[in-house]
């Protein structure tokens, strides 16, 4: 298979703040383990740089207003910008060069877009990218441009129609905002439920509106969902309804934050049910951006991500990359969540088109 990743050593190096969660520099352990692997030296494997998206790009979903504050916060990041989402002691805080180093991860997944509309991949990566909270006029959630959205906006806005599915544990909200009218781009996000996650969003109730209505499709997931109730949910909804769907290309935000050892969510997701789920969409029939997105433990990070590059080359995935003992609900005691995850399931198809 052909395969493209999107890699330049300045999306690794900024920080937010010494102690934000999200580290950056989480890449160079996913780029160092591939070369290790000799990933990038295989037939059909090729390096991506990423160019800086333009303003026209940035403004296919963020308002003018709101990329002039990211510009001023990003030259002077210690005044008060608030208003649009910036904190330094919330989840966004401002620092300095932001916009330039947003500019260049959101130029980096449409690089690779255009890298598999051309035909010369059938799937690039972006994992700087994936930061899907970001909204029209705010930050939000560690993200300050929604380069998901962006992609998926510059699609439709070519006649294409587009199927986005999220397996972060956080909802997508940002990018179902962007697209809740429409029934040109269907997003479909499986994540921890919003009653115990930010953003508190991402109910089977959100389905949108208009002519967007069944075109949002939200799987709201039990904490604590392991790998047998989370495949047994994406193979029910996901596969199915792309068929439906039957979209011209395949937009995926694959943050590693359901993994079991993140500390920030409630999932109990291990490499074996990652694997899985990024070897469907590789065999799947619809060509393929794929971006990265959440995950705040640097070695699932860097073990999944590698994992799943591996995968979409159609390389073999070597054992010490996978983890050792995953945790898996015990028949004897996972009658409780299985009901809920089948019942997530059930709304989810429910409120589709």
């Amino acid at each position: 298979m052909n395969a493209a990743f999107v890699w330049d050593p300045v999306v690794a190096s900024h920080v937010y703040s010494e102690e934000h969660p999200l580290k950056p520099k989480r890449l160079i352990g996913v780029y160092e383990t591939l070369m290790g692997l000799g990933a990038f030296d295989r037939p059909g494997a090729k390096i991506l740089a990423p160019r800086e998206a333009t303003r026209d790009e940035i403004e296919r979903i963020h308002a003018p207003e709101y990329v002039e504050a990211v510009i001023r916060a990003s030259r002077n990041p210690r005044r008060d910008y608030s208003e649009w989402g910036f904190d330094p002691r919330r989840d966004t805080p401002p620092f300095e060069g932001m916009h330039e180093v947003s500019l260049l991860t959101t130029g980096g997944s449409l690089v690779a877009m255009e890298e598999v509309l051309a035909g010369n991949v059938r799937v690039a990566v972006n994992y700087s990218g994936g930061l899907h909270h970001a909204m029209k006029r705010r930050a939000s959630g560690f993200c300050i441009y929604n380069d998901p959205a962006i992609v998926c906006g510059v699609l439709a806005d070519r006649g294409l129609k587009v199927a986005y599915v999220d397996i972060d544990a956080h909802h997508g909200d940002g990018v179902q905002r962007a697209f809740y009218d429409t029934d040109q781009v269907l997003t479909i996000s499986l994540h921890e439920s919003g009653m115990t996650l930010f953003p508190g969003t991402g109910f089977s109730s959100e389905r949108g509106e208009g002519k967007g209505a069944g075109y949002s499709i939200n799987v709201a997931l039990p904490a604590y969902t392991d790998d047998p109730a989370y495949i047994r949910a994406f193979e029910a909804v996901v596969p199915p309804l792309l068929a439906r769907f039957q979209p011209d290309i395949l937009v995926t935000q694959q943050g590693i934050d359901p993994h079991f050892s993140d500390p920030l969510t409630h999932l109990n997701l291990s490499t074996r049910a990652r694997e899985h789920i990024v070897r469907w969409f590789a065999q799947s029939p619809y060509v393929w951006t794929a971006m990265g997105g959440g995950g705040y433990s640097l070695d699932a990070v860097r073990r999944c991500w590698s994992i799943e590059f591996l995968v979409m080359l159609g390389a073999d995935v070597p054992e010490e990359l996978h983890d050792d003992d995953p945790p898996i609900w015990p028949d004897g005691e996972r009658e409780g969540l299985d009901e809920m995850t089948d019942q997530a399931v059930a709304l989810a198809l429910k409120a589709a088109w």
